[in-house]
């Protein structure tokens, strides 16, 4: 008998950078910009056969990652941010960051997660660094959480699909300039 498998919700995720900042792990609520584009180059041949042009892959580009988050009180990954956005930085603090997507298999998580588990994706981004801070918007007459906003620009996407496709993992590179 065949195993159903559910499609992933996608309230459970997990934002860690390696590197210098190594584990250090923020808790998001939303990221946005997950994404590699194929430029396609048209070429016909002045003596083709075909009026159509062959049309060729070209270069990768990816855009930037925004992530949101509710305003807290400092961690490494609030550093990293720090350094990143600083007028007075010797270079850029360039970092590998994932974002995985935790599997609750239908039942929500027992304990805070806060490492790398096994899961069914894991979104890697190489060269990753902040290129925009937004601090939350201050309204004394409104009770609601104080919303920080992070633009990251990355260079090269790996994806690591973690479970079976036809009886092996998979795992898909997605290879370009940044943003």
């Amino acid at each position: 008998m065949a195993k159903t498998y559910y499609p992933l919700t996608k309230m459970n995720f997990l934002v860690t950078l390696a590197g210098e900042y190594d584990g250090a792990s923020a808790a998001f609520s939303e990221v946005t910009g997950i994404d590699a584009t194929v430029e396609v180059i048209e070429f016909r041949q002045g003596n083709s056969a075909s009026l159509a042009p062959v049309k060729i892959p070209g270069l990768v580009k990816h855009g930037n990652l925004t992530l949101k988050y509710g305003l807290t009180k400092g961690s490494e990954f609030k550093d990293w941010i720090i350094n990143c956005t600083s007028e007075r930085r010797p270079e850029i603090d360039r970092q590998m960051m994932t974002i995985e997507l935790i599997d609750v298999s239908g039942d929500a998580p027992q304990t805070l997660v806060t490492e790398t588990q096994a899961s069914n994706v894991i979104w890697t981004f190489s060269n990753a660094w902040v290129t925009k801070y937004s601090g939350p918007d201050l309204n004394a007459t409104t009770s609601e959480v104080a919303i920080e906003t992070v633009e990251i620009a990355y260079e090269e996407l790996l994806i690591t699909n973690v479970g079976t496709h036809n009886g092996a993992d998979s795992v898909e590179a997605l290879t370009g300039g940044g943003a």
